[in-house]
């Protein structure tokens, strides 16, 4: 099959957990859909080098690992990253997590837990290099919910300024953080699906945000959401 095919982009990935068999399972199945996996990693230290040295597209982290734990790891990966670029996926054997959480508010797009379907693994290392945050709206809120009020808001959150959003993006992400998908943000606000995107995509790059799970993270830490506000949800 030479030539004049369309594939997608290659994509690249690394995994870091302290299980030999986790990163062996998930490595084989990545790779049998033509996802190259540049580096395994045994720990946060570890992880940290293999992506510095590598520039995989994902990072599938553990949270709990020896020497260096998955939060702190994904902080430093994603300090070094451009925004646009590397996508963190925490791997975790509990959802709603403390750590989690915390995993989040480092700059992870999304979750798995480690006994995700192979199908599953795969769409959502694709999902987020192409962007998008992986975690259902709704999810990311019980999660936040569960876990923000028993912190302090951070320096790095409240030192945000908001002013720089419209009124209406404002609305937007206040909207989204309490767990509306993109057609009922749509709904809500009579928008067209496309300008619901357009407003998010705006409001990331005002923030410099990575995505729609910081975005929330963030209306939750610097007030504009509280725990046990209205959802919508019906």
């Amino acid at each position: 099959m030479a030539g004049g095919v369309n594939r997608p982009p290659a994509l690249r990935a690394v995994i870091a957990d302290d299980q030999a068999l986790v990163r062996t399972g998930f490595g084989m199945i990545l790779a049998a859909d033509g996802i190259e996996v540049t580096a395994e990693a045994a720990d946060g230290a570890e992880a940290v080098a293999a992506v510095r040295r590598t520039r995989p597209d994902v990072v599938l982290m553990d949270i709990r690992m020896p020497r260096m734990d998955g939060i702190e790891a994904t902080r430093r990966i994603l300090a070094d990253s451009d925004p646009a670029g590397l996508r963190v996926i925490i791997l975790t054997t509990y959802d709603l997590d403390h750590y989690v959480y915390a995993a989040l508010t480092a700059g992870a797009s999304g979750f798995l837990l480690k006994d995700v379907t192979p199908e599953h693994l795969v769409a959502a290392v694709r999902l987020v290099r192409s962007g998008d945050a992986l975690l259902a709206p709704a999810i990311t809120r019980r999660l936040i919910e569960r876990f923000a009020h028993r912190e302090e808001p951070r320096p790095a959150a409240l030192h945000r300024d908001l002013s720089g959003l419209t009124p209406r993006e404002l609305e937007v992400l206040r909207l989204l953080a309490t767990g509306l998908s993109n057609a009922e943000l749509a709904d809500r606000l009579f928008l067209s699906p496309t300008t619901v995107k357009t407003h998010i995509g705006r409001i990331l790059s005002k923030l410099e945000l990575r995505d729609r799970v910081q975005a929330v993270v963030l209306a939750y830490e610097t007030g504009l959401v509280a725990p046990g506000d209205p959802t919508g949800d019906g």
